[in-house]
């Protein structure tokens, strides 16, 4: 998943990019209107986080510009100091799918994220696939080549994670809080389960999926992006 970040806080833009790209997104930057037009009418995203006050051109003429010119109706989520129900308003009326008021905890814009993505997406289906690896999410079911593979349930949760971000980079951080939450066993136990993952993945195979990036973690894809 791709997100674009609009905010000219050089703070608050980068905590905003470091939280969103632990959690296995990609995240591209602009830090004013004119900037942010730019990116959302040349590039494709998947979300858009918007600050109103801008300099440039503001967040709901932006909006606006984007929903009523260019028609471009990728989900806006419109992060602001501006508190009052009318305010508000104007947001969800130059086009906004959720306001977010300033100051916001990051782990609540990222359930946000979450939640409006899921929104736009309502015909997504339960079935993921990399290249000839399947997984059918309702069902539990793995196959690759036609051959139904067998996961554990820690198993289960890492492959979901790394074929939802794939072709991108996860952390081992990202990883370790979705397994185990605060509650890390030791240093090691991700690397075996990742290997255990390999084992079935990857190793009755000719080709593999599943790469590390050292010092960093682990990603799903087709070709090799090992470092």
């Amino acid at each position: 998943m791709r997100i674009l970040i609009v905010e000219d806080e050089d703070e608050i833009l980068q905590n905003i990019a470091d939280y969103l790209h632990l959690h296995g997104y990609t995240v591209d930057c602009a830090h004013n209107g004119l900037g942010g037009l730019h990116l959302a009418v040349t590039l494709e995203f998947d979300l858009i986080i918007l600050d109103i006050m801008l300099p440039g051109m503001d967040g709901l003429k932006l909006c606006r510009k984007l929903r009523q010119e260019a028609s471009v109706h990728t989900p806006v989520i419109f992060l602001t100091a501006r508190d009052k129900l009318e305010d508000k308003l104007a947001g969800f009326k130059a086009g906004s799918d959720d306001y977010l008021v300033k100051p916001f905890s990051l782990p609540e814009l990222h359930a946000r994220v979450e939640a409006v993505l899921r929104r736009s997406q309502p015909f997504q289906s339960n079935r993921l696939q990399v290249a000839d690896l399947l997984f059918d999410l309702d069902t539990l079911t793995i196959t690759r080549q036609g051959k139904n593979l067998r996961l554990n349930p820690i198993g289960l949760k890492l492959l979901e994670k790394l074929m939802r971000s794939s072709p991108n980079v996860v952390r081992r951080e990202t990883l370790q809080d979705i397994l185990w939450g605060d509650d890390v066993p030791d240093s090691d136990s991700l690397r075996s389960h990742i290997h255990s993952l390999r084992q079935t993945i990857d190793k009755p195979f000719a080709t593999s999926l599943i790469h590390t990036i050292h010092g960093i973690g682990y990603c799903l894809k087709e070709d090799d992006y090992a470092i």
